[in-house]
């Protein structure tokens, strides 16, 4: 998994999730943690810790927001969900994570550093308003993108349309899927507006890729 939003419990259970063997985090924001103690089912029915992947800045805040969790002494009683807090430097070109290689992409989302994630030729990279040149390697040869874009206008700390086709097409991938979308973008209308190969995000999308769909 990357991330447990807010709503992650509607979503494992839409998706018929039958385990989790890790989670990977982008970043400490709500939007993408507050699900965290759903984590509890997947541990009654694995009978196992849960490892979670973040770098400094989310680690940090686990232990601070969910000391009841990684400090347990804090807390009376049970119902804590099993989970392993994993530190990670983004400096590393490679997480080896339950048997799978993991590409981890530095971001800056504002003034704080996110974390994108590559699994072979597809990468998730969500919250962010600068990639650097380092990054934007590990972007390279791509079949689908997944790629921040919360506004049509400016925005501080995440892409907008201009900034996000600007990195389409730097990264030039088969595919790309814009996440993490506003209520400016009406699907309808936006949808057909989009240029060839990008596409707008939706829930509950299921996305098939392999080396066919990229363009050059």
């Amino acid at each position: 998994m990357i991330d447990t939003a807010t709503d992650f419990r509607e979503q494992a259970l839409r998706a018929r999730i039958p385990r989790i063997d890790a989670v990977l985090y982008t970043h400490p924001h709500a939007d993408h943690i507050h699900g965290i103690d759903e984590l509890r089912s997947f541990n009654y029915a694995q009978g196992t810790p849960i490892p979670l992947y973040g770098n400094d800045w989310t680690c940090e805040e686990f232990e601070q927001k969910f000391a009841y969790i990684f400090h347990p002494t804090t807390q009376e009683g049970g119902g804590i969900p099993q989970l392993t807090l994993n530190r990670f430097s983004t400096a590393l070109p490679e997480l080896a994570i339950q048997g799978t290689s993991v590409t981890p992409i530095s971001l800056l989302h504002g003034s704080k550093e996110s974390v994108g994630y590559r699994f072979d030729s597809i990468a998730y990279v969500t919250d962010c308003s600068y990639i650097s040149a380092a990054s934007l390697e590990r972007m390279k040869d791509l079949d689908v993108l997944i790629l921040d874009c919360l506004r049509i206008e400016a925005h501080g700390t995440h892409f907008n349309l201009e900034q996000a086709l600007e990195i389409i097409t730097q990264v030039r991938p088969g595919k790309t899927y814009l996440t993490h979308l506003g209520h400016d973008f009406d699907y309808a209308k936006w949808a057909k507006r989009l240029p060839k190969g990008v596409a707008l995000a939706y829930d509950g999308l299921k996305i098939r890729y392999g080396n066919s769909t990229r363009e050059r």
